[in-house]
């Protein structure tokens, strides 16, 4: 019995993959709209890639019939402002996908589904302090709302059907690659258009905190949700931080021209985004993940710049 993951051949499944691989892991399948072997790289050949759209029932049906798995690792979205632009193809995929993944981890007997939740499902009304797995939910941006539906879609299914629902909520993810726009993809952009000598202007005042995680921590954290015990998960859906304290822009602008002085960044709040920002991000507390299943990240701020840096480094020798 294998491993299904959707949105494979995205930012943070292509980084399961590769890490699951090296696990010693065989039977893998990429469940993406585009798994070309430009798009997996290093894994082409490596992984089963089956090209399909979570949002299209049959689809998924077909996926999980085929590769018979023991966990869907489903992964794939639309991000934060492509939902907002278009929101009911963000129902179609984020809300009816994980609807059918549900569904047809029932009918063909997948025990367990590992989701890709976000931070994104907190915003409106929260107390000052630290946002945990208990604070209410009132996402900000459509994105939010469509991962809430889904958290409880589970829920539902971990209920009813027995089915062995985790989620994990994600904060801003950063690694080379990112390509699908979003409130916070300042985070990755500005350290990859300065080590390409290119200009970047952030788009948050330099005092925004937002919380973040490296890719490789990302993904090390969604397969230790995956291998817990049953009986050690509780909260069942959990938030998951990086770099503590919570850095701000202008600290990571800081930290990016520690390693390159030459690079030019510059600030420049986008009025649209900037209050909704300011309103849903908090300092995150993930002692849940922690206590329960052994969670603890060890990047820091210079870290993930080493490594977002070395990454890329990589890529441009091959």
């Amino acid at each position: 019995m294998g491993v299904v993951i959707t949105g494979g051949a995205g930012f943070v499944g292509l980084e399961v993959a590769r890490q699951l691989l090296a696990a010693g892991e065989t039977d893998i399948t990429v469940f993406s709209r585009t798994p070309s072997p430009d798009r997996l790289g290093d894994l082409a050949g490596r992984v089963n890639a089956v090209a399909g759209d979570v949002g299209v029932f049959s689809h998924v049906l077909d996926v999980v019939r085929s590769a018979r798995p023991s966990i869907i690792y489903h992964l794939g979205a639309m991000l934060s402002l492509p939902s907002d632009a278009d929101p009911a193809s963000a129902i179609q995929t984020n809300a009816m996908g994980t609807f059918y993944v549900l569904e047809a981890a029932r009918l063909f007997g997948v025990e367990q589904v590992i989701f890709s939740s976000s931070v994104g499902t907190y915003g409106l009304g929260m107390p000052d302090g630290p946002i945990d797995d208990l604070t209410l939910q009132r996402p900000v941006f459509f994105y939010g709302a469509t991962k809430a539906f889904g958290e409880h879609m589970g829920l539902f299914y971990r209920r009813k059907y027995g089915l062995d629902f985790r989620g994990i909520r994600y904060p801003s993810v950063i690694g080379p690659g990112v390509a699908t726009p979003g409130a916070v993809q300042y985070t990755s952009w500005v350290i990859e258009a300065a080590a390409g000598g290119k200009p970047f202007t952030i788009w948050v005042t330099p005092d925004t905190r937002m919380p973040i995680m490296y890719l490789d921590e990302a993904a090390r954290a969604t397969i230790q949700l995956a291998s817990a015990p049953r009986a050690a998960i509780k909260t069942v859906n959990y938030i998951v931080d990086g770099v503590k304290p919570t850095p701000s822009a202008g600290e990571l602008a800081a930290a990016v021209r520690a390693k390159l002085p030459e690079a030019r960044i510059d600030f420049v709040p986008d009025p649209k985004i900037q209050p909704l920002l300011r309103d849903m991000v908090r300092p995150l507390d993930d002692s849940k993940a922690r206590e329960e299943w052994g969670w603890q990240p060890s990047h820091s701020l210079e870290r993930i710049v080493e490594d977002f840096l070395a990454a890329l480094r990589r890529r441009a020798a091959r």
